[in-house]
Parts: C-alpha cells; structure tokens; sequence
C-alpha cells in the first residue's frame, strides 16, 4: 500500500511515518470541540484538566481503569491474543497552559517505525498498569517516576498490528520536564499544548475503507481514522485516538463512538 504524497494529504508536514493509503477515503466530521468558542479551548490548565477527569469519573482514587477495552467483549480469539501495555499521558503546565509528552518512535523499530506516540510498552510480570506506564516512560524518555504523579485514566483500545490492549494513565508532572530519548527506542520527543490540539485545523477525521471486513466498521464497510496536525509532525493512529478521548473529556464534549477496533495500518 503506497503512500499518498505529503503535498495531498498534510500539507506543509515532513516527516518519516508513512501514513498509508486506504482503497477508499472519505472526509470525516469535524472536531468534536469545533463548535466552542476559541477562548473556551485555551488556557487549559492543569487544574481544570484534572477537575474535568474526576467529574468524568476517570479518577484513580474514586475509580479503576476497566478490566478489558470495551472492544474486546465477544471478540472471541482476538481478545486470546492481545497482551497487556500501558502508555503514560505525561503533562504539565507551562504559561497556565497544559503541555503532553510525544515522542517520534525510532526508525529502527519493527512496528509503528517514524510514527508519533505516547511513552509507553508492554507490561512485565504482575506490575500493574501504572507501573508499566512509569517504567516504560523512565525507559524510553528518561522520565524520572518520582517526578510524576499518575492521577487518572483513559479509555483503553487495542490496536491489532501489534496486538496490543493499550490502557492510557495521566500523570501531572511536577515541572518542566528534563528528557533524554533512548535511541534504540525513540527518534525525538517534543511536547504539544492541549490548547493546540483543539485549535481550529489541527484536528482532521478520516473514513477509510480497505479490502475485507474490519472490526469497527460501519455498514459500508468504513472505519473512522483520527489525527492531529502540530509544527512539522502528524499524530495519528491510537495516539490520536488518546488525545482524542483526553480533549473530549476536558472540554466537556460528547466524543466519537471509541467502542471499536479502528487500529486499520
């Protein structure tokens, strides 16, 4: 499956990942935010992030992260076959406004190479889910645990090139944060401000269709495709489907069905 030129799909964007090119592409809704007014998508504080999370119930002191993603009930052999991962959501503030961690994953990597991602990987032994995010964010970034306090969660979803069941955790930095990438691991880490991410025309949806059923699909056959655009990278794929669900939240919107695979690379 070649890839479509950047010219075509994201103007003004270089970089390594191929997004590929499905056999039949629609134009998705808009941002489920675009209807708030500008001012009500900016000064997004840390506070207000961790306020909004606890009224959605996503808060690790009152609730727990659920068992499975929802996509997996009745999945029959796919749900035998997903192993456990977790991804740190890392935040904090800057100028009153709340900054996430990204990373572009190495070129070296077998899965997912050149693509923009949270820290995270599987999980080892009995560690819980935090633990995993932590060690793996420690691993790959450089982020020391004892400079993080985990505080919530988000939706998990699986992605089936790498059969993964991903559960997101949200931690608060206690400052700006000092990172060194793992060059085997992670090509380059940058940090996007939320308000960003919801700011009109970074936000792009997509309807892809390819050959054979997909789990997730529509009557036609289509699967919703979500990225953002920052300076000079494109976020996509289960990345963009977390930063998604964690605007949604935050900005007390009503977001897109999750409840299906749509990992479609």
């Amino acid at each position: 499956m070649a890839p479509d030129p950047l010219v075509e799909r994201f103007p003004g964007h270089a970089y390594p990942q191929v997004i590929p090119t499905p056999d039949e592409r629609r134009p998705g809704p808009p941002a489920p935010w675009e209807a708030l007014a500008v001012r009500d998508r900016a000064s997004i504080s840390l506070g207000r992030v961790e306020s909004r999370l606890r009224a959605a119930h996503r808060h690790l002191e009152s609730s727990a992260p659920p068992d499975q993603p929802s996509e997996l009930a009745g999945a029959g052999e796919l749900a035998s076959r997903v192993r456990r991962s977790a991804v740190l959501v890392a935040l904090f503030e800057r100028d009153g406004e709340t900054h996430v961690v990204l990373t572009r994953r190495s070129l070296r990597l077998r899965q997912h190479r050149g693509e923009i991602a949270l820290p995270g990987g599987r999980a080892e032994g009995g560690e819980s889910l935090v633990d995993t995010a932590l060690r793996e964010a420690g691993e790959e970034v450089g982020l020391a645990a004892a400079t993080a306090r985990p505080f919530a969660w988000l939706s998990p979803i699986v992605t089936l090139v790498s059969s993964s069941a991903i559960w997101p955790i949200v931690a608060a930095l206690d400052g700006v944060p000092t990172l060194r990438a793992n060059p085997y691991e992670v090509d380059r880490i940058f940090t996007v401000a939320l308000a960003d991410l919801a700011a009109d025309g970074a936000f792009v949806e997509e309807r892809w269709r390819r050959g054979g059923p997909r789990p997730g699909a529509d009557d036609e056959g289509f699967v919703p495709v979500r990225f953002f655009r920052v300076p000079g990278e494109v976020v996509w794929g289960a990345t963009a489907r977390v930063l998604s669900e964690l605007l949604c939240v935050v900005l007390d919107v009503t977001g897109p069905d999750e409840g299906a695979v749509h990992d479609v690379r």
